[in-house]
């Protein structure tokens, strides 16, 4: 694989794996410290070109294989949307998250609604989304979540566990949920049975190049330390994924966030948002051992599956 570490919260860096891949020269590392703040949370269009235009003028990193890069908090998942804006073919996003990232409110560029600014791009074919616990799910329409693209089937969401939604409107039933009286039902994966739900999964992609995109905030808190409310999903599980997904499609590219970094904002707008909208804002830091321990068994399989 060619790893990438985008440096932008210090979250990074230090971590024994990849402070030995960049050592060693297996990993590049792109300093973007100073565009931290105009970058977290949220990102204006002009914010998000100049990423963009900096990320494609890179040379790529050392190595074969698909691109795999580490992100940093959860708090920058938005910049996905660059990467993945420049793959150059058809492709499934494979959407691991605590949260469906699918609001439709501004800004644009939002850690909370990037999601939708993919299905704008004609090459993304489907995004399915698979882990959420949280209280997004709770009332999904009042909160501004694209319940149309999970109507037309572009976007498939599987909760690792949830009760129903209610919803109003004709909204039909889908992959991921069906439709009882005013209600969503969901298809919990956390209760349903992880091998033959992924070996179903992976036989309705629509293209064979699958994009992974991880916010390790779908985690139980056993295996990770982020910014956000977390899932329940246990560390094997994520990576059972990754080898059956790898198996039977080509990984056009992997893209990893969900570190803890402590809250720090110039933009009195984001400070605000931080401290209504992040858990750890208000306790101490976590031990973030775990994700570096999380972070090396991340490595170790990405190099076996892009082997």
């Amino acid at each position: 694989m060619r790893l990438r570490v985008l440096d932008l919260d210090g979250s990074l860096r230090e971590q024994p794996a990849l402070k030995e891949a960049i050592g060693e020269g297996s990993a590049q590392v792109i300093d973007f410290a100073a565009e931290r703040d105009a970058l977290r949370l949220w990102a204006s269009r002009r914010r998000m070109r100049d990423f963009a235009g900096r990320i494609g003028a890179l040379a790529a990193p050392a190595g074969k294989g698909p691109d795999v890069t580490f992100l940093g908090s959860g708090d920058f998942h938005h910049l996905t949307y660059a990467l993945i804006a420049r793959a150059p073919t058809p492709l499934t996003v494979l959407h691991f998250d605590n949260h469906p990232d699918w609001v439709r409110l501004p800004p644009a560029f939002h850690c909370g609604s990037w999601i939708n600014r993919l299905l704008e791009l004609p090459h993304v074919m489907r995004i399915v989304t698979v882990g959420p616990c949280g209280s997004d799910l709770d009332l999904p329409q009042l909160k501004g979540g694209n319940l149309g693209a999970l109507a037309d089937g572009r976007l498939e969401l599987y909760p690792w566990r949830h009760g129903p939604s209610r919803v109003w409107g004709r909204i039909g039933s889908g992959a991921g949920h069906r439709r009882e009286g005013d209600h969503l039902v969901w298809r919990c994966v956390g209760d349903d049975g992880w091998p033959a739900f992924l070996d179903d999964l992976v036989s309705r992609l629509p293209t064979d190049a699958v994009w992974i995109t991880i916010d390790k905030d779908v985690l139980r808190p056993e295996d990770a330390a982020t910014n956000w409310d977390q899932g329940e999903m246990p560390l094997a599980a994520l990576v059972a994924a990754l080898k059956t997904v790898a198996g039977a499609k080509r990984v056009a590219g992997i893209d990893v966030c969900g570190e803890y970094a402590p809250p720090a904002f110039v933009n009195p707008l984001k400070r605000i948002a931080a401290r209504l909208d992040h858990l750890r804002a208000k306790g101490a830091e976590p031990d973030v051992a775990r994700n570096a321990r999380t972070n090396a068994i991340l490595l170790t399989t990405l190099r076996e599956v892009a082997a």
